[in-house]
Parts: structure tokens; sequence; C-alpha cells
């Protein structure tokens, strides 16, 4: 496997991060960077934990991982962001408060359901005898920088929009779920 071909895994792999990223930015009144740096921490950590677990499980667990990580990812990102939905529309100003600062169940809750996918290419590094470390040092940090840049692009538009951003921001987490679950039915290619 080649070096352009690691990357644009690591990429792709990163954009439910970025997305979720965004959600994150949005829930923010004014930018803070210790909170961007650790919520990119998280998502850049599981982001390259999670290929190394796969790589370890190997082959003989394929099928079973395959065939259930896009309900969990789907459940996940579906769950936290009706809440996002339900806090945007109740509007109040005491929760908004408290929702702007970082809960750690909830980062590794969206930190897991957006490595899912990881697990499985972890796999599959497993099959084609890749460079493990710096497969998953490259996915890490790809994955750290996105989510930095998408906290800040987030706050950038959620500063304008308060509510209706934290209101996308929830439909936004659901449809990623709902995409991952339709990709790994075959529904969506």
């Amino acid at each position: 496997m080649g070096t352009l071909e690691l990357v644009l895994i690591a990429v792709g792999l990163s954009m439910d991060a970025f997305a979720v990223a965004v959600c994150k930015g949005l829930n923010m009144k004014k930018i803070d960077y210790k909170q961007a740096i650790i919520i990119a921490l998280f998502f850049g950590g599981f982001q390259g934990l999670m290929p190394l677990i796969g790589w370890i499980l190997g082959k003989q667990f394929e099928s079973y991982i395959t065939s259930i990580d896009h309900w969990i990812a789907f459940g996940l990102l579906a769950f936290i962001g009706v809440q996002m939905i339900i806090e945007a529309i109740k509007g109040d100003d005491e929760e908004k408060e408290q929702s702007s600062g970082i809960k750690i169940k909830e980062l590794i809750a969206l930190a897991i359901a957006t490595s899912i996918d990881a697990l499985a290419v972890g796999i599959t590094f497993a099959f084609l005898q890749a460079s493990i470390i710096p497969s998953i040092s490259l996915i890490a940090i790809i994955t750290f920088i996105l989510s930095i840049v998408g906290v800040v692009i987030g706050n950038k538009f959620g500063a304008k929009y308060k509510s209706k951003a934290e209101l996308a921001g929830g439909v936004v987490l659901v449809l990623i779920g709902l995409k991952i679950l339709l990709e790994h039915l075959g529904i969506l290619f």
C-alpha cells in the first residue's frame, strides 16, 4: 500500500470525525482552542486506535465485526444527534451554557462511533501486510488536524446562528449515522 493510498484512506476515515467536530464547534460561544485540542485528541486517538485493534483481531473476526459495525455507529450517532436536536428545541439558556463544555462520556461515544469503520480498515491492513505503526500514525494525525479545523469552522458558523446551528448539528449526526447504516446495508454505494 502506497503513501498516497494511505493518505486517501486516512482522509476518508476522518470525514465523520470532521463533521462531528464541526457540530462540537457549533456549541462553543467563543472558540476554545484547549477544548478543540481535546476534541481532536479524542477523535485522532480513537481513529488511530481502532485500526490497531482491527489489525490485532485479524481475519478470524472479520465477519462478526463487519456485520454489526454499521448498527453500532448508527445507534451512537443517532442517540447523540437526537439529544442535540432536543436541546436545540428546548432553547434553555442554562442548558446551552452546559452544552458548551466538554462531556467526556459524549466525546468517547462520538469518537467510537466515528471510528468504527477504522476497525474494519485495520482488519484489511492485517490482510495486506501493511506496516501498522506508520499507517495508524498517519490516520491519527490527519484526523487530529481535520478535527481542529472542524471545530473552528463550526464555531464560526455557530456563533451567528446558535440554536439553529445546534439543531442542524444534531440532524447532521443522525444523517451521518443513517448514511453509515445504509452504505453497509447496500442501499447506498
